[in-house]
């Protein structure tokens, strides 16, 4: 059974920085791209950076510049390095990976919290 674990939340002052980390275990033969997201009460979730097996990089425009999204191939992990963090980067931040395994799919992390306060 294919799990996905965040690490990393918590509450940071403004202009802090948070580094945000999700392990993949299981039964898995491979992953493709990995990706961050995040979700505030009452809105969609959404989209943050995402990875791929290459290394290849995107970001969301409201995150450019101030977060960096990496991986560990041979640990299964995606890391989300935030820096210069505002309180409107305040949410739920979940990990989602596209995974081979005996059931492949999209998955995902049960969520982290990061709060930024003012």
């Amino acid at each position: 059974q294919v799990q996905l674990v965040e690490s990393g939340g918590g509450l940071v002052q403004a202009g802090g920085s948070r580094r945000l980390s999700c392990a993949a275990s299981g039964n898995i033969f491979g992953i493709n791209t990995m990706g961050w997201y995040r979700q505030t009460p009452g809105n969609q979730r959404e989209w943050v950076s995402d990875i791929t097996a290459g290394g290849i990089t995107k970001y969301a425009d409201s995150v450019k510049g101030r977060f960096t999204i990496s991986r560990d191939n041979t640990k299964n992990t995606v890391y989300l390095q935030m820096n210069s963090l505002k309180p409107e980067d305040t949410a739920v931040y979940y990990c989602n990976a596209q995974i081979i395994s005996w059931k492949a799919g999209n998955y995902w992390g049960q969520g982290t919290q990061v709060t930024v306060s003012a």
